[in-house]
């Protein structure tokens, strides 16, 4: 891989590059790594899915990096590693096999290849009264504490609800007017751009200087509800959008109508529990957790032309 930059290279592992953060993550630093030194390697089951020219820039690791022998591969000679967990919606399994047992095998890699810094994709509501009963939360907490335990450099991405989840209801929104969810209308809550967490996990992969461990919280530039989000997005599709409240019961009877596992069924119902009763409530924003991008400037460059097309 041609890199421009001085002659000591470093490696950075970047997991799932083809989602919505560890894309958007990947388009960063092959910007910014080669003019500091870096070499970037990723871990993809489908390299095709990369574009030629990505592809031609990066050293590509082929496999799923839940399996041993892909994150051996992957992290030797690495400096530092973006972890995070996939989706497997109709995986049947239970929530610790998801995050725990798929993050196993690389946190036992960290140590056998010395690698430095991890930066990890996580969630909210550590300290809070429901963290322990929070679903997917709980066990993306409790995968935060076995990458710890490794003593790497690890830093915990704590991130609030995606504004991003909303695109699955871009036809809802663009035939009807409507998005649904489970939280109480007028609860407010930090939401956030996957785009600021992939440029939160740069800023951390590229300056180094940091030890220890600890979570970096992503928290958006302000709380709003649901009521605020509907607002917001009948001003920018100069249409009406409306927030409807779905009930608990109605929210687990459409995932498993769309073949969710069991297991994972009850963790996300347990986690927008949870969020109704203050899961993401604990952590205060700040210029330091506070992210750029709002709702409104979200909804003009990304839910807008979905709705359109």
């Amino acid at each position: 891989m041609p890199v421009d930059g001085p002659e000591t290279l470093n490696m950075i592992v970047i997991t799932s590059p083809t989602g919505q953060i560890g894309g958007r993550l990947l388009d960063i630093l092959l910007n910014e790594a080669p003019t500091r030194g870096e070499e970037l390697r990723v871990i993809v089951r489908a390299p095709a899915k990369l574009p030629d020219a990505v592809r031609a820039r990066v050293d590509v690791v082929t496999g799923s990096h839940g399996d041993a022998a892909v994150v051996d591969r992957a992290f030797a000679g690495a400096d530092a590693v973006f972890w995070l967990v996939p989706s497997a919606p109709k995986a049947p399994l239970s929530l610790d096999a998801v995050y725990t047992g798929f993050t196993r095998a690389a946190a036992k890699s960290f140590t056998a290849h010395g690698v430095g810094h991890v930066v990890g994709v996580s969630a909210l509501g550590r300290g809070t009264p429901v963290a322990g009963r929070a679903g997917h939360v709980t066990a993306s907490l409790a995968m935060d504490d076995l990458i710890a335990s490794t003593g790497v450099a690890y830093r915990a991405l704590a991130n609030p609800t995606f504004m991003d989840n909303l695109l699955w209801q871009a036809a809802s929104i663009r035939d009807h007017g409507v998005f649904t969810g489970t939280v109480t209308a007028d609860r407010k809550a930090p939401v956030a751009a996957p785009r600021d967490i992939a440029a939160a996990a740069a800023g951390l992969l590229l300056d180094r200087s940091w030890t220890g461990t600890g979570e970096v919280p992503v928290l958006g530039p302000e709380d709003l509800s649901a009521n605020d989000m509907a607002r917001i997005m009948s001003e920018v599709l100069g249409r009406p959008v409306r927030y409807a409240w779905q009930s608990l019961d109605d929210f687990r009877a459409a995932l498993a109508g769309r073949g969710t596992g069991d297991a994972l069924v009850e963790g996300y119902v347990d986690m927008m529990r949870s969020k109704d009763q203050g899961l993401d409530d604990g952590v205060r924003r700040t210029a330091q957790t506070a992210s750029p991008t709002s709702f409104r400037q979200w909804c003009e460059e990304v839910l807008k032309p979905m709705v359109q097309a």
